[in-house]
C-alpha cells in the first residue's frame, strides 16, 4: 500500500489515495487504526480577551476496524470505534488557582457511569463515505452519545469536489466538498442544518442578535483510509445595536492517525442488522443526529426564592436604576423555569408596589405557565385591577415573540366583560400589535389571526361610538394590514379631526410602496388642498407629511410649494420649515423637492419669508457603526399662539433595519377662548381639548387625554399641579433570542441575549392666563441593559461566558410659549443629562461537585450630557423668552 501512499501525496489527484473505484474511506480487514483524539471549546468575548478563553478539553485514544463488509460493495462497511485513556485539562493555559480541573480526573470530573459508557465500543455503518446508522445504547446519558456521535461524523467523507445533503451529529445540513491534493476540505454551511431544537429571536433587527458561523474540516487520506482530521467550528453572536456585547465559541475536533496493527477479524452475516445482533444484542441504532439535553439545576433557588431576593430592585423607586432591568431579566429566567402554581405564588405574595413589575415580568416570559397564571390572577371584570390590566396588555404588545394563543387570550377577553372601558380599548388595539408580529412570522393565515383581522377590519367600519371607531382605527394602525390602506384612506377624509389624525400617521407607517398615486393624488391632496371641506390645520399638516414620506411625484410636490402664502399664518411657517428640513436633512423627497424649487413660480421670496412660530426639525442623537439614532420634532401652532400639535419622534437604524423607538403627540384644541382669540378657519367650533398620544418601539398605545371640554378644562387649570401625566411606566423586553447551537464535536452551547429597559415616560400641559404663558413637557426616563450568555454544559461539567452592558439616561422635551404680543415667543429644549455607560464581561467554570471559578472584568465610561441643536431661529426665540421671564 506505500505506493498509494506517496502517488496520494505527491499528486493532486485525491482518488489515488484511494484502491480503484472506492467512494469513500475503505478500512482494510484484520487491520486496528490507532488514533488520538482531541476535542476542545473555547468561550470568549468575540475580539478576545486578555486572559483568554474559558472552557476545556477533552483527549483520549481511539481504536476503529472494521467489523464487516457486503460482499456485494466494499464501500459498505460496519465500523467498530473504542474510545479508552480519557483525559480532561483546560482548554487555554491558566494558573492553579484559575484551573477548575486543577487536580481532576476523567473519573472524578466524568464519574465512573459515565466514563464507563464513553469508553463502551459503538458502531457506525458506513456506506459510500455516508453515514448511514450509529449504534449505541439507549441507557446511555445523552450527553455521552452526542460525544460518540461527534467523533463518528469525523469518519464521514466523500472523495469528489461537489455540493451533497449529509446527515451528522449537527443535524441535515447542506456541505461542500473541495478534494486537491491529498486533501479533501468539507465546509458545512450551518444555517442550512436543521434539527430538532429550535429557539426564538427578537422580531426588531435594531435590537435583534446577529449570529456569523463557519465549519471547515480537513482530511488527509493514505492508503485508503483517513490519516488525520481537523475539524474548525465558530461561532460569534453579537447585539445589533452595541457589536461590542458579542461572544463567540471556537470548537476543535483533531483525530490523528498514530499506528495500525493486526485487528480483529471480519465478522459474517448477511446484512448489518443481523451482525449488529450478534455482537451485541442491547445495541440500537440511537440516530447520528444530536439528541436534546435535559440541564439539570443543582443547588438553584425556586422562583419564590430568587422572587426575595429581587423584589427591592423592582419597586418603583429603583427603576430608573440599572439593577431594576437587570433583576427583571434575570427574574424572566427564572420564571421560563417555574411552574404556574410557583408563578402564582409569586404573584400572591408581591407588594402592591412591586406588583406592576411582576406582571411585566412574568407576561414578557411568554411561556405557557406564565400565561396561564396572569389569566387567573387577573379579573378584567373589575376596573379597580386597571394598572395591572394595562401593564398585562402592554407587556403583551412588545412581546418578542408572541405566539397563536396570546392573540386567542386577548380576543377572548374583549368578547367578555371588562369592567374599564380604558382597558377595552388596549385590548383591542394591542390585538392589533399581535396580529403584525404574528403577521411578520408569516402567521398571517392562523385562524385566530384571520379572526382578529376580521374583527378590526369590520369593526372600523360598523362602529357607531367615536370612542369605538377611534379604538378599530388604532388596532388597524398597529396591525398595518394592506387591507387597512382603503379604510385609512377614508377616514382621513372625515368630517371628525380625531378619525383624520389616525388615519393619517397610520398611513404614515407603512411601507412607502403600498402608498399608491391614487392614495397621495386623491384622499391626501384632497384633505391637504380643502378640495371638498375645509379641515382643521394639523389635519392638513399631516396629510402633507404623509404625501411627503411616500415618494411624491414632481407635480405634488410644486402643488404643495405653491399652496404656501395661501395658508395660514402658522401654517404657512409649518410647510416652510418641514420642506427646508426635508432638503437639509437629506431625506428621499428632497431630490424632487430641489427640482421643483427650480421654478421662480413655487420657490420665490414671498412664499420662503413667511414669519410664524411653528418648526419642524431632524438631527442626529448618535451616529455609530452599530447604529444610527435620529430624533424629529415638528410643531404646529394656531393663530391665537396656543399649541395645536406637537409631535416628538425617534428612530433607531442598524444594518438596514428601522426601528420606530418613540413617538410622542400632544394636540390641544379649542383652547382660544381663554385668552379671548379668534380660531383659526375650521376650527371655530372645535370643543376644548387636550391630550397625548404614544408609540413605543411600533407599538401604538392607547391615547391619554389631560381634559375634555369647557367645564373640565377649567376644574383641571385651577387643580394644576404642574406634575406631569405618566404615559407608560414598566419594564420591556426589548431583546430576547435564545439557540442552542449544536457542535459537531457532540458538545451543545446554549445562547441567551436578553436586553431589558425600565421606561417611565410622562407629559404635561400647563396655562397661565396671568403670565399669558403656556408649557408643555415630554419626560423619559430610561434605564437599559443588555446580557449575552453562552454556556457549554455538559452536567458534569460547565464552562460559559457573560458579556452585557448598561446605562441610565433621560430625555427632557420642553416647549414655552408667550402669547402676550404677535408674533409669540416660542422656545424649544431638548436635553439629556449626562448618562453612565458600562461593560462588563464574566467567564466561568464549575465542576458537578460544586468547584468553581470565576472571572470579572469591566469598563465604565462617562457621556456627557447636552443639548440637542434645534434651528437658529429657536435659539434667538429662547434668549427673548428668557430675558423677558428673567
Amino acid at each position: 500500500l506505500h505506493p498509494i501512499s506517496n502517488v496520494c501525496l505527491l499528486t493532486s489527484c485525491v482518488s489515488c489515495c484511494f484502491p480503484p473505484g472506492a467512494a469513500g474511506p475503505r478500512l482494510n480487514n484484520n487491520q486496528l487504526y490507532k488514533f488520538s483524539y482531541t476535542t476542545d471549546v473555547l468561550l470568549d468575548r468575540t475580539r478576545g480577551s486578555k486572559e483568554g478563553g474559558t472552557g476545556y478539553k477533552i483527549s483520549s485514544d481511539v481504536d476503529v476496524n472494521l467489523v464487516w463488509r457486503d460482499p456485494g460493495s466494499k464501500d459498505d462497511q460496519l465500523i467498530q470505534l473504542a474510545i479508552s485513556n480519557v483525559r480532561i485539562g483546560p482548554a487555554s493555559r491558566r494558573s492553579e488557582k484559575k484551573n477548575v480541573l486543577h487536580g481532576s480526573t476523567a473519573e472524578s470530573v466524568l464519574g465512573k457511569t459515565n466514563l464507563a459508557a464513553l469508553t463502551k465500543p459503538f458502531l457506525l455503518h458506513l456506506r459510500n463515505g455516508k453515514a448511514k446508522a450509529f449504534y449505541s445504547y439507549w441507557t446511555e446519558p445523552s450527553t455521552i452519545k452526542n460525544l460518540k456521535r461527534g467523533l463518528a461524523s469525523l469518519l464521514q467523507v466523500q472523495l469528489n469536489t461537489g455540493k451533497v445533503i449529509e446527515n451528522d451529529v449537527s443535524g441535515r445540513c447542506t456541505v461542500e466538498y473541495v478534494a486537491v491534493k491529498g486533501q479533501v476540505t468539507r465546509t458545512k454551511i450551518l444555517d442550512t442544518c436543521q434539527t430538532e431544537e429550535t429557539g426564538f429571536t427578537t422580531h426588531s433587527q435594531v435590537f435583534g442578535v446577529s449570529r456569523k458561523s463557519s465549519s471547515v474540516t480537513t482530511f488527509t487520506l493514505e492508503d485508503g483510509f483517513i490519516r488525520s482530521a481537523v475539524a474548525e467550528e465558530t461561532h460569534s453572536l453579537a447585539v445589533n445595536a452595541r457589536r461590542s456585547a458579542a461572544a463567540k465559541v471556537l470548537s476543535r475536533q483533531t483525530l490523528a492517525l498514530v499506528g495500525t496493527e493486526a485487528g480483529p477479524l471480519e465478522a459474517a452475516g448477511k446484512d448489518v442488522a443481523g451482525v449488529v445482533k450478534s455482537i451485541d444484542g442491547k445495541l440500537a441504532a440511537v440516530g447520528i443526529i444530536a439528541e436534546k439535553v435535559k440541564s439539570q439545576c443543582k443547588g438553584c433557588p425556586s422562583l419564590f426564592e430568587h422572587w426575595q431576593t429581587q423584589q427591592k430592585q423592582l419597586e418603583p423607586a429603583s427603576l430608573s436604576k440599572a439593577t431594576a432591568p437587570r433583576s427583571f431579566l434575570a427574574f424572566i429566567q427564572s420564571i421560563r423555569k417555574a411552574s404556574k402554581d410557583e408563578i402564582l405564588k409569586v404573584l400572591k405574595s408581591a407588594s402592591k408596589t412591586s406588583l406592576p413589575q411582576v406582571v411585566d415580568a412574568v407576561t414578557s416570559s411568554q411561556t405557557v405557565a406564565s400565561l396561564d397564571a396572569m389569566l387567573e390572577f387577573l379579573n378584567f371584570t373589575d376596573a379597580k385591577g386597571f394598572v395591572l390590566q394595562e401593564r398585562f396588555l402592554y407587556a403583551c404588545g412588545f412581546a418578542s415573540h408572541p405566539n397563536e394563543r396570546m392573540l386567542k387570550v386577548l380576543l377572548d377577553i374583549s368578547k367578555g366583560k371588562i369592567g374599564s372601558s380604558d382597558i377595552k380599548e388596549s385590548v383591542v388595539i394591542i390585538m392589533g400589535a399581535l396580529v403584525h408580529r404574528l403577521c411578520e412570522k408569516g402567521g398571517c393565515n392562523l385562524p385566530t389571526v384571520v379572526q382578529v383581522k376580521k374583527t378590526i377590519l369590520d369593526g372600523a367600519g360598523s362602529a357607531q361610538a367615536e370612542s369605538e371607531i377611534q379604538m378599530y382605527l388604532l388596532a388597524l394602525k398597529n396591525s398595518l394590514l394592506p387591507e387597512a390602506i382603503p379604510i385609512f384612506t377614508k377616514y382621513a377624509e372625515s368630517e371628525v379631526g380625531a378619525y383624520s389624525t389616525i388615519a393619517l400617521t397610520a398611513l404614515q407607517r407603512y411601507d412607502v410602496n403600498l402608498i399608491t398615486d391614487e392614495v397621495r393624488r386623491d384622499a391626501l391632496g384632497r384633505v391637504y388642498h380643502q378640495n371638498q371641506r375645509i379641515y382643521e390645520k394639523n389635519v392638513r399638516a399631516a396629510a402633507a407629511d404623509v404625501i411627503l414620506s411616500s415618494n411624491p411625484s414632481y407635480m405634488e410636490v410644486k402643488n404643495l410649494l405653491l399652496s404656501i402664502g395661501n395658508l395660514p399664518h402658522e401654517m404657512n411657517k409649518y410647510m416652510l420649515s418641514k420642506i427646508q428640513d426635508i432638503i437639509r436633512f437629506q431625506m428621499p423627497a428632497s431630490k424632487v423637492l430641489q427640482q421643483a424649487m427650480k421654478d421662480m413660480v413655487s420657490h420665490n421670496y414671498d412664499r420662503f419669508a413667511k414669519v410664524g412660530s411653528s418648526s419642524a426639525f431632524s438631527g442626529f442623537m448618535a451616529q455609530s457603526a452599530d447604529v444610527t439614532s435620529t430624533y424629529s420634532l415638528d410643531i404646529l401652532y394656531s393663530g391665537s399662539g396656543i399649541l395645536r400639535r406637537s409631535n416628538m419622534n425617534i428612530y433607531g437604524a442598524s444594518k438596514g433595519a428601522m426601528l420606530h423607538g418613540l413617538q410622542v403627540a400632544i394636540e390641544a384644541q379649542g383652547l382660544e377662548t381663554l385668552i379671548a382669540a379668534t380660531p383659526d378657519e375650521g376650527e371655530e367650533d372645535l370643543e376644548s381639548f387636550a391630550g397625548m398620544s404614544a408609540l413605543l418601539f411600533d407599538v401604538q398605545l392607547r391615547p391619554v387625554t389631560f381634559f375634555k371640554g369647557y367645564s373640565d378644562l377649567m376644574s383641571k387649570m385651577f387643580s394644576m399641579s404642574g406634575e406631569p401625566m405618566n404615559v407608560v411606566k414598566g419594564l420591556i423586553l426589548l431583546t430576547d433570542h435564545s439557540e442552542v447551537i449544536q457542535l459537531q464535536s457532540g458538545l451543545k452551547a446554549s445562547a441567551e441575549f436578553q436586553g431589558g429597559l425600565a421606561i417611565d415616560i410622562s407629559g404635561g400641559m400647563e396655562i397661565s392666563l396671568w403670565y399669558r404663558e403656556s408649557k408643555t413637557s415630554v419626560n423619559n426616563r430610561g434605564a437599559l441593559v443588555v446580557t449575552g450568555n453562552v454556556t457549554v454544559d455538559m452536567d458534569f461539567m460547565r464552562a460559559g461566558v457573560e458579556v452585557s452592558f448598561e446605562t441610565e439616561a433621560s430625555l427632557d422635551f420642553i416647549t414655552t410659549v408667550q402669547f402676550s404680543e404677535y408674533p409669540f415667543l416660542v422656545c424649544m429644549q431638548m436635553d439629556k443629562t449626562t448618562f453612565p455607560v458600562s461593560e462588563y464581561l464574566t467567564k466561568y467554570e464549575s465542576l458537578s461537585s460544586g468547584k468553581s471559578v470565576v472571572s470579572h472584568n469591566s469598563k465604565k465610561q462617562l457621556v456627557p450630557g447636552s443639548e440637542f441643536p434645534l434651528h437658529q431661529e429657536n435659539s434667538n426665540m429662547c434668549k427673548k423668552v428668557f430675558d423677558s421671564s428673567w
